[in-house]
């Protein structure tokens, strides 16, 4: 040992390989890196072990670990396989693409509104995915193999495909994020390997506004439970969303300003809520709280403290022949407001929690038009209702 020196060592530049001594090497590359390589015979092999490179490994330290390697062949053990050995052990377990959707799912279920998400995921991955590369580590997965999962129903079930793929991209992301893999192969490059498809936005069954009071006397006298038939009303005059009034909680009233306020948690868009309750939604509720405890469930489902079944609503609209869904209701109500009122279209959206305007008229604009929507929903109410339409200004 000692024909390199730490000072000399480091002035080096000349691609090549300097020895140190007993088989101990710095080598330099073409383009200036510097490593260090053991030359070493084990089981009568010769072998290169790399013992790092020289800017993380300095000369005193690689002679030591040189000097441990020829003291494990001298006692008969392979200082390679030793190495690789560890390097495994230490080595993160590469997981599956089932055990990666898996973690996805429970990261992002938090942020679903409504439950039926990752139900949604577990059932199309499942179907789809879960057969072909399921088994498969996330790190060996390849855009062909994406390829195998889509192709069947790319063109057959053009919608449920695309969210097949969708799901995968997000997988795969996150795998990338892990540090399991470099790229994502369910990106863009996948999509231009598939046949391009035209998909049709489908848009919600809805009555024209002017079937809707009937379709409300329809509910009101068929023989769905007490239950069903309020909070179907209560979903019609408040123009909220299926899953916003079988959650609905008595917390969530506000009895002195006639107000119900769904938290962040319940809403698509994330924000909080207010709904401004007319007469008749007021008198529902004092119907709700009569027959029950007035905590928990406004509207509860038939087992106890669950609300109702999401299909509720959707069967017993079909059991009627009334051709709409729930959230069709929405679509009536919006239409009615553009064609019989002036109610500007601020409103008009706010009424249905919808983003208004762009991300930086949203900044500007903090107020929900709460007063302007209750002159609103009462007269929506007395549409419903049968009564003569109020004037509705808010211009």
């Amino acid at each position: 040992m000692g024909k390199l020196s730490a000072t000399g060592a480091k002035s080096l530049t000349k691609p090549g390989r300097y020895g140190d001594g007993d088989g101990l090497y710095l080598n330099v590359s073409s383009s200036g890196t510097k490593s260090w390589v053991q030359r070493i015979v084990v089981d009568g092999r010769r072998r290169d072990i790399g013992l790092g490179s020289f800017s993380t490994v300095g000369l005193a330290r690689a002679r030591s670990l040189a000097h441990d390697n020829r003291v494990a062949v001298a006692e008969g053990r392979d200082p390679v396989a030793e190495k690789r050995e560890s390097a495994q052990r230490r080595a993160p377990a590469i997981p599956t693409f089932a055990q990666a959707a898996a973690q996805v799912i429970e990261l992002r279920r938090p942020t679903w509104s409504n439950p039926k998400h990752s139900a949604q995921w577990e059932s199309t991955l499942a179907t789809y995915a879960y057969p072909m590369i399921g088994h498969m580590a996330v790190d060996a997965i390849t855009s062909a193999d994406l390829m195998n999962v889509l192709t069947p129903i790319w063109t057959c079930k053009a919608e449920t495909a695309s969210r097949v793929r969708q799901r995968m991209e997000t997988i795969m992301d996150w795998a990338v994020a892990q540090g399991y893999r470099q790229d994502n192969p369910a990106g863009h490059s996948l999509l231009r390997g598939l046949p391009k498809t035209q998909r049709l936005k489908e848009h919600h069954q809805a009555l024209p506004y002017a079937q809707a009071p009937r379709a409300v006397i329809q509910v009101r006298e068929s023989n769905a439970s007490i239950w069903t038939k309020l909070a179907f009303e209560y979903l019609v005059l408040t123009a909220a969303r299926s899953g916003e009034v079988r959650w609905a909680d008595w917390a969530e009233v506000d009895w002195e300003s006639a107000t119900w306020e769904i938290p962040a948690a319940r809403m698509k868009a994330r924000r909080p809520h207010r709904i401004p309750l007319s007469r008749r939604t007021m008198e529902i509720l004092g119907q709700a709280l009569e027959m029950g405890d007035g905590q928990g469930l406004i509207f509860p489902g038939m087992r106890s403290g669950r609300p109702a079944s999401e299909m509720v609503f959707t069967a017993l609209l079909r059991r009627l022949g009334i051709p709409a869904v729930p959230h069709g209701f929405r679509t009536s109500f919006r239409n009615w407001v553009a064609e019989c009122t002036p109610t500007p279209w601020a409103v008009a959206e706010a009424a249905l929690a919808h983003n208004v305007g762009n991300s930086t008229e949203a900044a500007y604009m903090r107020s929900d038009l709460f007063d302007q929507r209750r002159a609103l929903m009462d007269a929506w109410a007395g549409y419903i209702n049968g009564k003569k339409d109020k004037e509705v200004d808010h211009g």
